[in-house]
């Protein structure tokens, strides 16, 4: 599996484990999970505290903490959301930089480590005091309790100030060849700025149930599609590769992209890797096919 360097020296593997949906109540499928991750050469793990309030970081750890003798990864987490872990409540959005520093703290506690990885902000609006927060990133890498950072966010107004006046080392957004509105954020991303690509698999839309899933989930349309657009564009990507979920990892790779798959099960996991095993490496010609295939959209909203 390939591997991407990010600014500030960490590696992470092309294809990494989301971790939201992993099965906690299912202590020994998330292990298993886990390990299969490990050993197809999957080598970072996304996460965030808000992820079940606090428990995918406590249960991710713990189950971490068995493989750190024979594998070498990274994790990474996510703040700004303020939550109620007793009530299983969001509470409020707050990117300050004492709640900010107060939840690494908490994150570094949970996952049981000294130092994060790769640490993001979940989030963002054009009206918080981003240089505040910014500050405090920089101040948790000079004290060494996180080592990299990033922004998740959809909003072009706060994704351009970080790109201008911070020093992130990765931006994520979901991104696939259904919603490929972040290609107008990757020409203009710096070379030294990474994208991470969450929802590859557009909730299974791009993936060997893509039937299913158009009927059960996307029987309104989703974003500028209708329901009859959608299956139009997703017959039209499949004549280019029987395998969705392939192609879809392809495109993220030509747009040098890293891949974040979130996965439930074990089964999920083994169709991915496979599907990542599987990937063409596109012709521009092939490429400029899949975009024909689909609608090109973009962001309307948080541009100014």
């Amino acid at each position: 599996m390939r591997n991407i360097q990010l600014k500030d020296g960490i590696n992470i593997s092309e294809l990494s484990l989301g971790c939201m949906n992993l099965p906690l109540d299912d202590r020994t499928e998330t292990e298993k999970i886990i390990r299969f991750a490990l050993e197809s050469g999957i080598t970072h793990f996304d996460t965030a505290d808000l992820y079940q309030f606090g428990q995918n970081e406590e249960v991710l750890g713990e189950v971490m903490k068995q493989f750190r003798s024979d594998y070498t990864f990274t994790i990474g987490t996510k703040g700004g959301n303020e939550f109620d872990a007793e009530k299983q409540e969001k509470i409020a959005w707050n990117p300050s930089a004492s709640h900010i520093k107060n939840a690494v703290k908490d994150s570094l506690s949970r996952l049981g480590v000294e130092s994060i990885d790769h640490y993001q902000l979940h989030g963002g609006t054009i009206e918080d005091n981003k240089d505040e927060t910014i500050s405090a990133f920089e101040d948790l890498k000079k004290e060494g309790l996180i080592k990299s950072y990033g922004i998740s966010s959809i909003r072009l107004n706060v994704i351009d100030y970080y790109l201008k006046h911070s020093n992130i080392s990765t931006l994520m957004m979901q991104f696939n060849p259904i919603d490929n509105r972040p290609l107008e954020v990757v020409r203009n991303l710096d070379e030294d700025v990474k994208l991470l690509a969450r929802g590859p698999v557009m909730k299974g839309l791009l993936s060997r149930n893509s039937r299913k899933v158009l009927d059960d989930k996307f029987a309104e349309g989703v974003l500028d599609y209708s329901y009859e657009e959608l299956e139009s564009a997703i017959s039209r990507l499949g004549q280019i590769n029987g395998d969705l979920t392939a192609l879809s990892y392809a495109f993220l790779r030509h747009n040098n992209a890293a891949i974040v798959n979130g996965v439930s099960s074990l089964e999920q996991l083994e169709d991915n890797v496979e599907s990542y095993m599987n990937m063409p490496d596109f012709t521009q010609e092939e490429y400029e096919s899949i975009l024909d295939a689909v609608k090109l959209i973009r962001y309307e909203e948080h541009r100014a």
